[in-house]
């Protein structure tokens, strides 16, 4: 998919980019697949706010997607590429023989009448989705499981993709986009092939406004906050930050401070960690 940009007739015209939606063959979703979606603006039950700088927004519908990919052995035919307010990836909508239709997460390269398929039987083929124990070592693929029969976790993102590096017993090892190499249950399944959408990381907002319609509200520079609202604040003028490294408005450190924690269960998964 290839980007647009703008003659600079205006100040937020001259850095803005947009994708050009070549791959999008339908504006119409699916309306059985379609659910509503409530904003919350970063309040947790209780009204309190857990995520800062969210609200607004445009309204959007919640596309249905099939991360399991369950429906084994029964034959697909991509109908439609579509745009998805809620993802950074495109989404392909599935007409299966039997009558079924599913979302799918979009792969680099499928095109409108290409058939998928998932199960043990499936070839090796852009779009199909198989367990880890049936895929080639070596092999780029992407909607990973981390629990068979749970749904994809892992690697959904646009340009999105993963490598499976070896095989051994009851798990596959598997190089992350991170760099991190995990073990992951060869009875996962993961889909083959790279996420759709590659050039999303290289479309520029241009403008406070886009991101507004995207429900990102504007965030604050702490060091211009008062000293009650941010450790960073107060000072006659531009102040340094008075301590040893940056804080978050609660006190803790950031910038390169480590949260993970260091029994952490999963570590034991973790071949190769990504720094």
């Amino acid at each position: 998919m290839g980007i647009k940009k703008f003659k600079p007739t205006s100040p937020a015209l001259r850095q803005m980019t947009v994708s050009t939606f070549e791959e999008i063959t339908t504006n119409e979703p699916e309306k059985s697949l379609l659910e509503p979606l409530k904003k919350h603006s970063g309040r947790n039950v209780r009204g309190k706010i857990t995520v800062r700088h969210k609200g607004g927004g445009s309204k959007r519908k919640f596309r249905i997607i099939d991360f399991k990919r369950d429906k084994d052995g029964v034959p697909g035919k991509v109908a439609t590429i579509e745009y998805d307010p809620n993802r950074s990836a495109n989404i392909a909508l599935i007409h299966y023989v039997d009558g079924e239709k599913r979302y799918i997460i979009a792969p680099h390269k499928i095109k409108v009448g290409d058939m998928i398929v998932s199960g043990p039987e499936a070839d090796i083929k852009i779009g199909n989705a198989l367990r880890l124990k049936d895929i080639p070592v070596g092999s780029i693929i992407h909607n990973i499981e981390l629990k068979a029969g749970k749904g994809a976790q892992l690697v959904r993102s646009a340009g999105n993709s993963a490598q499976l590096m070896a095989k051994e017993n009851d798990y596959a090892q598997v190089r992350l986009p991170s760099g991190e190499v995990r073990m992951i249950r060869v009875e996962c399944k993961a889909t083959i092939g790279q996420v759709g959408n590659i050039d999303h990381e290289n479309i520029t907002i241009g403008k406070a406004g886009r991101k507004r319609h995207m429900g990102i509200r504007p965030t604050v520079r702490g060091s211009v906050m008062n000293p009650n609202d941010h450790p960073h604040g107060g000072g006659e003028g531009r102040a340094p930050i008075g301590r040893p490294s940056p804080v978050t408005p609660w006190g803790k450190p950031t910038l390169g401070f480590k949260t993970r924690k260091k029994n952490k269960k999963s570590d034991k998964y973790i071949v190769k960690k990504r720094k």
